[in-house]
């Protein structure tokens, strides 16, 4: 083919795609974006639950301001001025940083299991996703009630073989909530890592193994030097896909926890001043941070990750 039939082909290959992808983008658009946007408009208004349509503009007063008290003296006020604002970043970022980094070990591990040959391999493959499958609502009730210090199994099984000497509050002492929040997060979403990082381990080929055997490659020295490389773009998507989840977590923390200082995560603050405190203006500057902070680290995670892969390759 010349190069004009090279260059229509590729216009028309472009074409189609956009074609293809309009609807998508269509509803997402109407679902999301328009819904982020108007988020974003009411940060910079006075917008209350009672009054959404009559809300005036009123700059970055909701982020952050200098309130005047007179003779010189006042305060910052604004979201950006809140230590709960940022406390509860903290709490969501440590939260995201050690969920995501002990699944996606747990996950390389299993998954690992599950790509050799076994009998009843499928079997186990489908009774790993269970935790996965049932509802995050399901399951943290489900754990609050046996993480509860008085009627809890986890509390008498640790009192049984001596572990502990008197019952526990896990999910209501600022010691250990976060620490049981993460538990049971790893608990549901492991299999979810377990299962993609699993995809990526099935598109290895199987003769670089036998090559690798051959050859008397010791097993860990094979993982290292081909297994990881390998399967290292799928393993990444897992984390980015695991890290925007865990960085929105909301559910889980509502649920098992009070939702003091100790625990709070981002989008439950966001949700408190949205609906709890009737400061709907408040709250949306407070999501719309959520969402900056959730698309700066995503970013520059992607970026470094790329950067590694290019200078692998």
């Amino acid at each position: 083919m010349t190069a004009p039939d090279l260059s229509r082909l590729a216009r028309q290959r472009k074409r189609a795609a956009w074609a293809f992808l309009a609807p998508m983008l269509i509803v997402l658009a109407a679902v999301a974006a328009w819904p982020l946007a108007r988020t974003i408009w009411f940060g910079f208004t006075d917008a209350s639950l009672d009054q959404l349509g009559n809300a005036q503009w009123v700059g970055f007063q909701n982020y952050l301001h200098w309130f005047d008290y007179g003779n010189g003296q006042g305060e910052w006020e604004g979201v950006l001025a809140d230590p709960r604002w940022w406390r509860s970043v903290w709490n969501t970022i440590w939260f995201a940083g050690l969920s995501v980094s002990i699944e996606t070990v747990f996950g390389l591990v299993i998954a690992l299991v599950l790509h050799r040959s076994f009998p009843g391999r499928g079997l186990v493959r489908a009774a790993i996703l269970i935790p996965w499958a049932i509802p995050t609502i399901v399951s943290a009730k489900m754990w609050a009630w046996m993480l509860h210090d008085q009627f809890g199994i986890v509390n008498d099984m640790l009192m049984r073989v001596g572990l502990i000497d008197s019952a526990i509050a896990w999910t209501a002492t600022p010691g250990t909530a976060m620490f049981a929040i993460v538990a049971v997060d790893v608990w549901k979403t492991t299999p979810f890592m377990a299962l993609l990082i699993l995809a990526a381990l099935q598109m290895v080929p199987d003769d670089i193994y036998e090559a690798a055997r051959m050859d008397g490659v010791p097993a860990f020295r094979l993982f290292r030097k081909v297994t990881l490389p390998l399967i290292l773009p799928g393993l990444l998507v897992a984390v980015v896909f695991r890290t925007l989840d865990a960085l929105r977590v909301f559910d889980l923390i509502y649920v098992l926890t009070p939702n003091t200082d100790a625990t709070r995560s981002m989008s439950i603050y966001a949700r408190e001043n949205l609906f709890d405190y009737d400061k709907f203006a408040y709250g949306s500057a407070a999501s719309t941070l959520l969402f900056f902070v959730i698309a700066l680290i995503t970013i520059t995670f992607i970026r470094v990750t790329r950067m590694n892969l290019e200078r692998e390759d």
